[in-house]
């Protein structure tokens, strides 16, 4: 059990990782710490006759590793008290949310500043923190190792390099940007916690 308890200790605050590790033993679920995704922070799923799996990305700084991974476990409580037929981020969602994330910032988990935010994100819980600016901003000031900027710090009409390809942000659908591939011509929904390279685009030779 303190080989489990030192990941949690890994990854989290230090006075938040008794408290998820209890999230943990309580629920009984696996929980798989993976490689970085563009696309998501964490996710939640059941797993019919074995044990719920909760993952979230290795690379997020500690506070957004607490975040994330306590959203999911709110998903996996309001499974269990609610059945499945609720809808992924309505009102029962929101209220467990609010029940299991409201102790860490009571207890002092986070700076000052970022306690501030995340009790006004507990205000309405969105469907991700990248639904909500302040907070995703507040976030991404603890990355240490990241290089480039959160995709939502772009502006429409902005381009950007993701992975070595080009693009232009050309507007957002709820969590994600609709970015354009300069090269292609297609389309794609782009998660606005991606990290990408601003490019800076001379308007006089355009």
């Amino acid at each position: 059990m303190q080989s489990q308890f030192a990941v949690f200790e890994k990854y989290l605050p230090p006075k938040a990782s008794r408290y998820c590790f209890d999230l943990w033993v309580k629920h009984g679920f696996t929980l798989k710490v993976v490689k970085g995704r563009s696309t998501k922070l964490g996710d939640f799923r059941f797993n019919k006759g074995k044990k719920p799996i909760i993952t979230v990305n290795q690379d997020l700084n500690p506070y957004a590793f607490t975040v994330t991974y306590l959203h999911e476990v709110a998903h996996l409580q309001a499974f269990e008290k609610y059945g499945r037929r609720i809808a992924p981020h309505g009102a029962e969602w929101k209220n467990t949310f609010k029940e299991v994330l409201f102790p860490m910032v009571e207890a002092g988990a986070f700076p000052d500043e970022l306690g501030l935010k995340l009790r006004r994100h507990l205000a309405n819980p969105k469907a991700a923190s990248c639904s909500d600016p302040a907070l995703m901003m507040a976030l991404s000031k603890y990355d240490i190792h990241k290089s480039g900027i959160l995709l939502a710090e772009l502006v429409i009409g902005e381009e950007f390099l993701l992975e070595s390809r080009h693009f232009k942000k050309e507007g957002k659908k709820r969590t994600r940007s609709i970015c354009l591939e300069m090269k292609t011509g297609r389309k794609y929904l782009i998660s606005e916690v991606a990290r990408v390279e601003r490019i800076a685009i001379d308007r006089e030779k355009a």
